[in-house]
């Protein structure tokens, strides 16, 4: 069973594999077919039947072939065609075993994510597509303090797990590669579930300088969509202040099943949180034809978000390019 990171790459692989299997039985079945020699050249003599020997018939003595037949192309007519000329300019007359052998099919591009080979003919030469990929995964990062003495990050409890709702720009914690919405679960070795954010914070600020461990699960509650622009340039929803509240029909937000109710939290694996939406606009329009959006369910998103200001968010948060 494959895996496809869009409809749209879904939808071209399985052309491609029609395309190809056409292909192929047309090739096995013309490399079945008995091969027929070429009809015979015209003779030099328009009066062959009345030379000695073959009275009553074209053919030559002893049943061999007429002399004027041309084994090649480049024979005929005393033309000085190599069969380089012939391949670069007439590759059909060729012969047909090597122009059949020569026959490769299309194979669609693939890509790891999230661990996995995808399928990717149309998305596999996305940046965003392996940015903005959500794992899941278990990872452990080493941070140490600022000159504040800080790691530069804040977290929120839901349902006994704590949750990174704020990485600091220019931090350790940005830093090391830590993302909005990833679970802290241990610090320094301590599990944390169940503890509150107070606790949390507490465990950080005793720490050493240096050496804090961080055990994470990539962002749980949020999930990758990738989607295709169309020939106006659109992928097809609409969003007020980050959130996602109308899909256009039978545009390719509809096609790959992106939701309303939902924050955008990053564009091909850039963090958006606390942009203008006209800000998040011209990242969209500048990503190229396609588009990977991370996102969230709001109503999640909110309890994240509550006690933190817009403002204080906006000058906050990180909105760097990931590099990895």
């Amino acid at each position: 069973m494959s895996l496809y990171p869009s409809l749209e790459d879904m939808q071209v692989d399985k052309i491609m594999q029609s395309q190809n299997a056409a292909i192929s039985n047309a090739v096995a079945q013309q490399q079945s077919a008995p091969f027929h020699d070429p009809p015979p050249a015209y003779s030099a003599n328009p009066y062959a039947q009345l030379l000695p020997g073959s009275v009553g018939s074209s053919e030559p003595e002893n049943g061999k072939k007429s002399e004027f037949i041309y084994p090649d192309l480049a024979d005929y007519l005393g033309l000085e065609l190599s069969r380089e000329v012939i391949a670069a300019n007439m590759p059909e007359y060729l012969n047909r075993d090597t122009r059949m052998a020569a026959y490769q099919p299309e194979v669609s591009a693939v890509v790891t994510v999230n661990n996995s080979n995808m399928v990717a003919p149309v998305s596999g030469g996305s940046v965003g597509l392996k940015r903005g990929q959500v794992t899941n995964g278990i990872r452990e990062l080493i941070l140490c303090k600022g000159a504040d003495k800080k790691v530069g990050l804040r977290a929120q409890a839901i349902n006994k797990g704590v949750f990174v709702c704020v990485v600091v720009k220019n931090s350790p914690a940005a830093l090391a590669g830590l993302r909005f919405g990833d679970q802290i679960l241990q610090v320094n070795g301590t599990l944390v579930a169940g503890y509150s954010v107070d606790d949390v914070h507490k465990l950080l600020k005793k720490s050493d300088k240096n050496n804090i461990s961080l055990v994470v699960r990539d962002r749980p509650f949020e999930r990758a969509v990738t989607l295709h622009k169309d020939s106006a340039g659109s992928v097809g929803f609409q969003f007020n202040n980050g959130k996602i509240t109308a899909i256009v029909k039978d545009s390719s937000a509809a096609r790959n099943g992106l939701l309303i109710e939902h924050q955008l939290l990053e564009i091909n694996g850039q963090n958006v949180i606390g942009m203008k939406d006209k800000e998040i606009s011209q990242l969209i329009a500048a990503g190229g034809q396609i588009i990977t959006l991370t996102v969230i369910p709001t109503i999640i998103y909110d309890v994240m978000m509550k006690k933190l200001s817009t403002s204080f968010i906006r000058g906050k948060m990180d909105h760097s390019l990931p590099d990895f």
